[in-house]
């Protein structure tokens, strides 16, 4: 039998500041923060989508992640529109070695863990896919 994805651990020099970006790009809230000072993250509104666990750690990202996640806009806007947005709430464009014909943005979080916007919305990527639309958000 298969194993399901239950949380993704990120690491953070401020976990209070990358789960108020994190709540905010995907429409998580906070569960809890324990004693240790981890923050946990949920979907918000019964949305589906793994838990995030932002765990303290003293020193700051030095190096490319070996993970990332790719995300899609929701909600029918554009892959600019959701580049801007997450801009806005504290990301900043990263470079990866990606070159300048691919369709996808690289992003990097308030604490340098680089993402990627797809250029496909939630929505586009369902009805060529043929599956219902999954929300990030």
């Amino acid at each position: 039998m298969p194993s399901a994805i239950s949380s993704i651990a990120l690491d953070a020099v401020n976990p209070p500041r990358l789960a108020e970006f994190w709540t905010q790009a995907l429409g998580y809230r906070i569960a809890e923060t324990d004693e240790d000072g981890v923050v946990s993250l949920v979907p918000a509104d019964g949305a589906a989508g793994p838990d995030i666990d932002i765990i303290p750690v003293p020193e700051e990202k030095t190096v490319k992640n070996r993970l990332h996640l790719d995300l899609r806009s929701s909600g029918g806007s554009t892959q600019q529109e959701e580049v801007d947005r997450l801009l806005a709430l504290g990301a900043v464009h990263a470079d990866v070695g990606q070159g300048p014909d691919v369709t996808w943005v690289v992003l990097a979080d308030p604490e340098g863990n680089e993402f990627c916007i797809l250029q496909r919305s939630a929505e586009q990527a369902a009805l060529e896919d043929g599956r219902a639309p999954h929300r990030l958000a």
